[in-house]
């Protein structure tokens, strides 16, 4: 039980259990050495007692071998000064170690709490880390520990050699995508002119342009496939520049644009003040409407679109459908780029299977949130959440 009790202390507290254990055990060791050497040295007296008044009634000596004797008796006795000396080293002892013993544990939870700042300043920037809007939105930091040589500055600068290769990785490949995906813009654009010229000229078969408006959806996929790589890179990079959004605006004028089809739009838009991209905004609510349209119902299905701000102010966007029915396990994995729910990584499925990672992207750029819930009968709630304006 003892054992389970200290392993739920702090290192803190346990540091100072044992600076103020070994203070007191010594302590109390000093004090009882210093009654026995007290006791011994300067409190025993040896008194002899001569005669035989003990021996015989008449009180005479005894007579052995016609020589009379008489014996002695040596005891050792304590003086009442001494004893009171040692009362008094004893009380007054006890208490001087208890007053001492007690700043002693003060100043060991002082001392050990100065120790442990390295270790503590470690902690933060880690949780800092950790809870970054973004996996590598706070690689940046360090903790760049200054003192001697030491177990802990060693810990700290491997630490801070681990954050740098790590915010390398991520920025590597991050250029590698958007390298990439300007690289294959110009063949993709270069395509979709050939097919075009070759399927509208004269004298094209139908077997032609049939082809060439395959080759062309196709094309036309594989374009919206690397602008959504484009813009996810983009999208995953913090927020420099800020400008006054409101929400219920990108609303109104993402819905009135929306290709619903059969699909029924109903808007609710709401004052909903942000800060943040305009252009990455807009983004994210027409790729939540566009994904709420393209993954509904064929006959009676409906996509409701509310804007508005929280008690706290911040700004909330819901975007609620109608649609197949989603497991709960499954949308954590709704959220990571080319994952679609059924078609993973199909060619046929529609989209580019980036509308929701561009989505969580654009709002942790923003120091915001997103959250998807399963409704009942089918179909999702997605609610974004993004800070209030700054004054």
């Amino acid at each position: 039980m003892n054992r389970v009790r200290l392993a739920h202390l702090t290192i803190r507290a346990r540091l100072t259990l044992v600076y103020g254990g070994l203070y007191l055990l010594a302590g109390v060791l000093l004090l009882g050495v210093t009654y026995v050497l007290i006791s011994q040295q300067n409190g025993e007296k040896n008194v002899t007692i001569s005669g035989a008044a003990a021996d015989g009634p008449s009180g005479a000596p005894m007579v052995s071998g016609g020589a009379q004797s008489e014996p002695t008796h040596s005891i050792q006795l304590i003086s009442d000064g001494t004893r009171a000396a040692l009362h008094t080293l004893l009380t007054r002892g006890g208490i001087a170690l208890a007053v001492i013993g007690a700043a002693a544990i003060a100043l060991g939870w002082l001392i050990a709490g100065r120790m442990l700042q390295p270790l503590q300043r470690m902690t933060e920037t880690a949780r800092r880390i950790a809870e970054a809007p973004a996996a590598d939105r706070g690689l940046h930091e360090r903790i760049a520990l200054d003192g001697p040589k030491d177990e802990v500055k060693h810990l700290a600068d491997t630490f801070d050699l681990m954050l740098e290769r790590l915010d390398h990785s991520f920025d590597g490949q991050r250029r590698f995508i958007a390298n990439a995906s300007h690289e294959l813009r110009t063949p993709l654009t270069l395509n979709r002119a050939l097919l075009e010229v070759a399927v509208h000229r004269d004298g094209a078969s139908v077997e032609v342009r049939q082809l060439g408006e395959t080759l062309l959806a196709i094309n036309t996929r594989h374009e919206r496939l690397i602008d959504g790589l484009l813009l996810l890179a983009r999208s995953e990079a913090e927020v420099a520049e800020r400008s006054f959004v409101d929400l219920a605006d990108i609303v109104d004028h993402v819905t009135a644009q929306a290709h619903a089809g059969a699909v029924c739009v109903e808007v609710d838009p709401h004052e909903a003040p942000t800060t943040g991209n305009p252009v990455l905004l807009e983004r994210l609510v027409q790729n939540l409407v566009d994904n709420a349209v393209r993954y509904n119902v064929s006959d009676g299905g409906w996509v409701r679109v509310a804007s508005g701000a929280d008690p706290a102010g911040r700004a909330v966007l819901v975007v609620t459908n109608t649609g197949p029915v989603v497991p709960q396990y499954e949308i954590p994995s709704l959220f990571e780029p080319f994952r679609r729910l059924g078609t993973d990584r199909l060619a046929t499925a529609p989209g580019a299977g980036l509308g929701l990672s561009i989505v969580r992207a654009v709002a942790r750029a923003h120091g915001g949130g997103v959250q998807a819930e399963p409704r009942d009968g089918g179909g999702l709630a997605v609610t974004v959440t993004l800070p209030a304006p700054l004054g």
